[in-house]
């Protein structure tokens, strides 16, 4: 084999929706199928440019084509500017996908000769695409991105959720709401994978009592498959259908059947395409039970139970990304049994159970059978491996390793701050994740520039976050006057906070709270004033999570805090780009040592924004004294740690803040932004991320 010739066999799948397209601009539709537009600015505002209304209402390609007539064609051949951006812009993506020279063809040259497979319950690609909770799905989203932009030979494998994840709305008293809502597969960048008939591939995996099949949709991630699977076929049962249309549905015996299809079932169909993967990353439990179908499927081709648990234990690597009990599937025992008892051919049901023992009496744990399995256990940041040692290491046999997670730099890095760190870096920057030290440039950067950038963002940020709050309020029933005060609301001069982040107990969305008199005092001092802005979602069946949503919007429209707090509903991808793209500062305030990893803050300081946080996950690895503010590392108590923030808040972060020259610039707090961004991007990048999992953990064994 040639570095030139492909890794992983062809995934042939149906042709998409049929849309009439002129000939000049025939290569949309191509360019629609795949979502690497989504990280290229320029592809973009191509799209933008296509019918600005349209885009504005929904920003989908696919959309886009279908909704658009005649008469805009025929304005847009008119448009020298637009024919050259689009030439331009398809020019850029044909040489992307043709590209044979990538970083891993340079420097590890057919090591992995069947590919890499990358199992994982969810992936955030786009918010278009709601196959994705929070921080899990947008890791893996952003390891998809990276893996194509490094060459790897990589299929990713995940569930098509035909309802998402939940929409969130918030109602006055603060309550959350829960809505699901269809997603129109015509309309998105999905084909049908097909077999070697051309007829749409199925395989079946097997429940109690029937068989239920499963097929799968093909999602061009650049250079990369991903394929999601999917039940909601007319072949199944009516009953079985809805499996995989909700992510973390709520039933334990529904998630079961999920992570049956997906493990057992994308096992099965990765066979039946003829890929026989050089490594497998399971990346969290929910994939762990492809584990055991690679078992039953060795055993049955003649090797002995221990030589095949050899075989899977060396071309496994597994991830662990939560130390929080309820982030780690488990599952009741005796409900694993009926629905695997004698349904993997090789495997005793008694080696099955034990595979997923953790020491607890009824319970079958989906992240033990995945260490039993894996050559190779890591937490996702240093401090999280040796919390994974601590918790995991008598199963693991050893201390775990960690490869701490990392952001997709040209997904996260706003327009405006992009264009300043092309003027030191070139035009090619967002292929510079693996170059921190080319990074240090940005310290050379003028000051009036990057506030400018800055503050670019930040006003895009509040105008995108004014249309939420008047559309939330509106739903509330305020008035025309209450709606038209809205827009006097988050003044772009006021030092702006962002908590954003999911709402569990732990994340302690409620700790600025603690001393309401000393909040309030620090939120409106007019020389220095502050605004919080809060968003996030809790899991529908997290009582004490919804209650923390509702005590923060009740004291968002308190008199004494209101105009200074605001809660923002449905955190998606799309809020979060604008978010860490004009926050001031990141907050985030675990209890320690809770936090895994937190990417989040990873997104914000390559935009310039500054994080406040605990201690913990990446920050004990990011911080120094000149990209933001650390605290928290060894917990006391929430009175202890607010204490601390206030503190901060007071005599260090607003007043440097606030230290501006005759021309409003604040130098000292300028120099933390180009410090943030200079020691962040790169090192904390999925590029960085990636090609460490591949020379420390898919080649070289752990």
């Amino acid at each position: 084999m040639t570095s030139s010739e492909p890794s992983l066999p062809a995934i042939p799948a149906a042709a998409g929706t049929r849309i009439d397209i002129p000939q000049t601009f025939e290569r949309l539709l191509d360019l629609s199928y795949n979502t690497w537009w989504t990280w290229i600015p320029e592809a973009r505002e191509l799209w933008q440019r296509v019918s600005p209304p349209n885009w504005a209402q929904n920003p989908n390609p696919l959309t886009v084509l279908q909704t658009i007539g005649n008469g805009t064609w025929e304005a847009l051949e008119a448009n020298d500017s637009f024919v050259q951006l689009y030439e331009d812009v398809i020019r850029r993506f044909d040489a992307y996908m043709d590209n044979e020279r990538t970083w891993y063809s340079a420097n590890h040259p057919d090591s992995l000769p069947g590919g890499l497979a990358y199992l994982c319950t969810e992936f955030g690609i786009h918010h278009t695409l709601p196959f994705y909770s929070g921080g899990l799905g947008v890791l893996a989203g952003d390891h998809t991105k990276a893996a194509s932009d490094l060459g790897l030979p990589f299929v990713g494998v995940g569930l098509l959720y035909r309802r998402g994840y939940f929409r969130q709305a918030v109602d006055p008293e603060g309550y959350q709401q829960h809505h699901y809502r269809a997603v129109e597969v015509t309309r998105r960048p999905l084909r049908r994978v097909l077999d070697r008939n051309g007829q749409p591939l199925i395989v079946q995996v097997e429940l109690p009592g029937r068989q239920v099949d499963v097929g799968a949709w093909r999602l061009d991630v650049g250079r990369v498959p991903l394929l999601l699977l999917d039940t909601d076929l007319p072949s199944n049962d009516p009953a079985d259908r809805p499996i995989t249309h909700i992510l973390y549905v709520r039933g334990r015996e529904m998630r079961l059947c999920q992570e049956i299809v997906l493990g057992i079932g994308g096992a099965r169909v990765l066979a039946e395409l003829g890929m026989e993967p050089t490594m497998w990353h399971i990346n969290e439990g929910h994939a762990a039970l492809a584990l055991v179908e690679r078992l039953s499927q060795e055993v049955q081709a003649g090797l002995t139970y221990q030589q095949a648990v050899e075989r899977v234990r060396g071309s496994t690597v597994f991830t662990l990304h939560t130390p929080v009990p309820a982030g780690n599937e488990v599952f009741d025992a005796d409900l694993v049994r009926r629905y695997l008892s004698g349904r993997l051919p090789g495997l005793e049901d008694g080696t099955v159970s034990a595979l997923g023992d953790s020491g607890r009496d009824g319970i079958f744990d989906l992240g033990a059978l995945a260490i039993r399995l894996s050559r190779s256990t890591n937490g996702v940041s240093k401090r999280h491996g040796e919390v994974v040692t601590r918790d995991w290491g008598g199963i693991i046999g050893g201390p775990a390793t960690s490869v701490t997670n990392g952001v997709h730099l040209p997904t996260w890095i706003g327009g405006a701050m992009g264009r300043k760190i092309a003027q030191v870096l070139g035009p090619d920057w967002n292929e510079m994740g693996l170059h921190a030290e080319e990074w240090l440039a940005v310290r050379g950067l003028a000051d009036a520039e990057v506030w400018e950038a800055h503050q670019s963002q930040k006003e895009r940020l509040f105008r995108h976050l004014r249309r939420r709050l008047r559309d939330q309020r509106a739903r509330h029933g305020a008035s025309p006057g209450e709606l038209r005060k809205i827009t006097t609301l988050l003044p772009v001069d006021r030092l702006t906070i962002v908590f954003a982040r999911r709402f569990a107990a732990y994340k302690r969305a409620g700790l600025l709270f603690h001393d309401i008199g000393r909040l309030s005092w620090l939120l409106t001092n007019p020389q220095r004033p502050i605004q919080l802005i809060f968003t996030g979602k809790a899991h529908p069946a997290d009582g004490a999570g919804k209650e923390l949503i509702r005590r923060v919007v009740e004291l968002a429209n308190s008199p004494e805090l209101s105009g200074h707090v605001f809660f923002v509903e449905d955190y998606d991808m799309e809020l979060a780009r604008y978010l860490v793209g004009g926050a001031d500062v990141w907050l985030n305030n675990p209890r320690p040592p809770m936090e895994a990893s937190g990417t989040s803050g990873m997104k914000a300081a390559a935009n310039g924004a500054l994080n406040l946080s605990v201690t913990d996950g990446w920050w004990g690895e990011g911080h120094t004294d000149l990209n933001g503010w650390a605290f928290g590392e060894h917990y006391e108590s929430d009175d202890t740690d607010a204490q601390t923030l206030y503190d901060l808040l007071e005599h260090q972060v607003a007043p440097l803040y606030y230290d501006v020259d005759d021309g409003g610039i604040p130098h000292a707090w300028v120099e933390r932004m180009k410090e943030a961004i200079a020691t962040v991007a790169a090192p904390f990048s999925t590029e960085r991320m990636v090609a460490e999992y591949t020379e420390r953990l898919y080649l070289a064994g752990g």
